[in-house]
């Protein structure tokens, strides 16, 4: 069971892990953050619940990439007002993000699945018990539509497909507590009809 969805983000910096002081985007949502945000559309806060889910992602229209001057606050001293705790950094930002996420059941068993759940969500909204904004990523990153896609027959995107020749790094699951528990995955950017999308497309989503 396939559910496809079409996913508009004005405006959004996924951070890369390495990013420090220069603070640089990935060229699309790696895996663990789109994730995260199908989760939160359903109103799910266990990210356990659907592992197993497998999505594919792609860029259906390349974003515009701008560097921006932002505050940052890094607490290095106990009292909080110190100025030294706060510093001007870089950051890049993509505007205009509109991606073609496909979510699989896969091996998901829960029940209902995330599928079935997206599905509900998006036909029926006030079935939705959720909170807060849909960002994907960062908080204040926020989401401006997410729709069902009933056709993708002859359109062609750029793909996130797995090759360990890729030049993208990507996690698809997150250790929030430590480093330790991250899981990653190389991907390339390829150009691609649906129909013509093969395994490496697909991630499935597991915490180890």
């Amino acid at each position: 069971m396939v559910i496809a969805l079409r996913v508009e983000v004005p405006i959004v910096c996924f951070r890369q892990s390495h990013a420090r002081e220069y603070v640089e985007t990935y060229p699309v949502p790696p895996p663990a953050t789109v994730y995260g945000m199908l989760l939160s559309l359903v109103g799910e806060v266990n990210r356990y619940k659907h592992c197993g889910s497998r999505l594919a992602i792609a860029l259906a229209s390349q974003p515009q990439k701008s560097t921006i001057i932002r505050t940052y606050h890094r607490y290095k001293k106990r009292n909080l007002d110190n100025p030294s705790n706060i510093r001007p950094d870089y950051q890049e930002l993509l505007t205009g993000v509109n991606l073609v996420v496909l979510v699989d059941k896969g091996s998901d068993n829960a029940y209902p699945s995330l599928v079935e759940r997206l599905w509900q969500a998006l036909n029926t909204p006030t079935s939705v018990n959720r909170f807060g904004g849909l960002s994907l990523g960062e908080s204040h990153d926020l989401v401006n539509s997410v729709t069902l896609m009933l056709s993708l027959s002859g359109e062609s995107y750029q793909w996130l497909l797995q090759d360990e020749q890729g030049f993208l790094r990507l996690p698809y699951w997150v250790d929030h507590v430590g480093s330790s528990g991250t899981r990653w995955l190389r991907y390339a950017l390829e150009e691609a009809s649906i129909s013509s999308l093969t395994i490496s497309a697909w991630t499935e989503i597991q915490s180890s």
